[in-house]
């Protein structure tokens, strides 16, 4: 089975009537998603790709049984729509808005996890299981079905390595983004955890960046872990007090900086590479059974 969302998910997107709702509307109907309905609470009553419009999630969940939610509506708007995705009882949301601000992300974030509701992002692409349903902006077409997990915080190093795995023969068994900004409502560790105990997931990749704590809390789960775990780190080459791309990859303590994420996962008994383009030979040996034995690092 899949984490997150998979065939048997009802998914709806919030601000459907959008420019960016219209267009991954049809986009997901034509990929198979089980898209079920929209929301606009200024345009309800009408369809989007003939869908109904709902005013509410509420709605949405009492009429179309709505258990997944992507929300593209503008990042002042995304608090308001997110709370009211998790008191409607959506179990999986998406927050796809960039620029939402630190103390917004902080309450959905906590709010989210209070009433055990998962939210990934905010400025998060979203997460998508090939073959069975996609809950995000990547495109379906270009992923494969396997049993290789991938979780990620960032989108475009997410589709360099899908393209290597898929060149190997190597699908995937759910791609999750995290989104890059300094607050997220879904770590890396938690999606390890729910690869962990995924039956159809056999190893899993970790794409982590400079700046905050989420491979690091990683690592301490990977010590445990009975799956192998390839990990990445992006910014080797980031100067110091430079902010790199994503709102949240810049260095903070010590450890927040490339050697210190990489000594960390190689010490939990992650395979560590040191380029994006090593990732897939790392997955196809591991998988084929030439490095069968977890790695250890003495510190």
């Amino acid at each position: 089975m899949a984490i997150l969302v998979g065939r048997n998910s009802r998914i709806i997107i919030q601000g459907i009537t959008g420019g960016v709702g219209r267009n991954l509307a049809s986009r997901f109907l034509d990929e198979g998603s089980p898209l079920v309905a929209g929301v606009s609470p200024r345009n309800p009553g009408g369809e989007v790709a003939g869908l109904p419009v709902y005013a509410s999630c509420y709605e949405a969940v009492a009429k179309a049984g709505a258990t997944a939610s992507f929300i593209s509506v503008p990042a002042p708007r995304m608090l308001d729509a997110a709370l009211e995705a998790v008191d409607a009882g959506i179990g999986t949301i998406v927050a796809y808005a960039e620029g939402v601000p630190m103390l917004d992300a902080l309450r959905m974030a906590a709010y989210a996890r209070a009433r055990g509701a998962r939210l990934i992002g905010p400025n998060a692409a979203g997460c998508i299981s090939p073959g069975e349903a996609n809950l995000s902006d990547l495109n379906a077409a270009l992923l494969r079905r396997g049993r290789i997990g991938v979780v990620s915080k960032s989108g475009t190093l997410t589709y360099e390595v899908i393209a290597d795995l898929n060149r190997r023969g190597l699908g995937q068994s759910t791609v999750v983004c995290l989104g890059g900004d300094p607050v997220i409502g879904t770590s890396h560790r938690d999606v390890l955890e729910l690869f962990e105990r995924d039956d159809e997931t056999d190893a899993i990749i970790l794409i982590g960046e400079i700046g905050g704590r989420s491979e690091l809390d990683a690592a301490e789960f990977i010590k445990t872990a009975g799956k192998p775990v390839i990990a990445y780190i992006a910014g080797r080459h980031a100067p110091p007090g430079k902010r790199m791309g994503h709102a949240g990859a810049l260095m903070g303590a010590p450890d927040e900086n490339v050697p210190g994420k990489q000594a960390a996962l190689r010490a939990a008994g992650a395979w560590v590479v040191d380029s994006l383009f090593d990732i897939g030979a790392a997955a196809h040996r591991i998988l084929s059974g030439r490095e069968a034995e977890k790695p250890r690092v003495k510190v």
